[in-house]
């Protein structure tokens, strides 16, 4: 059982922040000191991703462990457990429905855990967010590959080798 009242949980919760984050001021002051430009809480993606580079077509999320259930990290307390546990897997299931629906709008999403912006890992962390942001904005420019023809192995473009006959009019 809760040892507040509702009125007084209700307080509490609510002055919990979920926008400027510790983890949210690392990355994007990062970010920026290596010249990458982001709009931050963008209302109009699914989700409301933390960071969106519209140029790279990357939403970041940066999730903290607890909130968002992290295996490794995930201490439920251990009053009122039932109610966690819903709120947590509720989440979960919500950050999925929101990455899918972002992928199928062409963005690239990452996920960046509190965890991994503890110091000691957090250079590579931001290191790899980087390679990421590179690798997803050359793809952008990568010819689609040509289909191969499974039989021969030679490119097709639109149809397989069809043998025309000629037509006398």
């Amino acid at each position: 059982m809760d040892v507040l009242s509702k009125e007084q949980r209700s307080r509490c919760m609510a002055r919990i922040k979920g926008k400027d984050t510790k983890p949210e001021l690392i990355v994007r002051q990062y970010l920026y000191s290596r010249g990458y430009r982001y709009r931050k809480n963008v209302r109009t993606l699914p989700g409301t991703p933390d960071i969106v580079l519209k140029k790279y077509r990357v939403a970041i999320f940066i999730h903290g462990c607890f909130w968002h259930g992290h295996e490794p990290h995930l201490r439920l307390p251990k009053s009122n457990r039932e109610y966690w546990e819903q709120k947590i897997a509720r989440n979960r299931e919500r950050d999925e429905e929101n990455k899918e629906r972002l992928r199928r709008l062409g963005w690239s999403v990452m996920t960046v855990w509190e965890c991994q912006l503890r110091p000691e890992c957090r250079r590579d962390t931001l290191l790899e967010i980087e390679y990421h942001l590179n690798h997803n904005y050359l793809n952008q420019f990568r010819p689609p590959r040509p289909y191969n023809d499974t039989e021969t192995g030679t490119p097709q473009v639109a149809e397989s080798n069809t043998q025309y006959q000629k037509t006398t009019e």
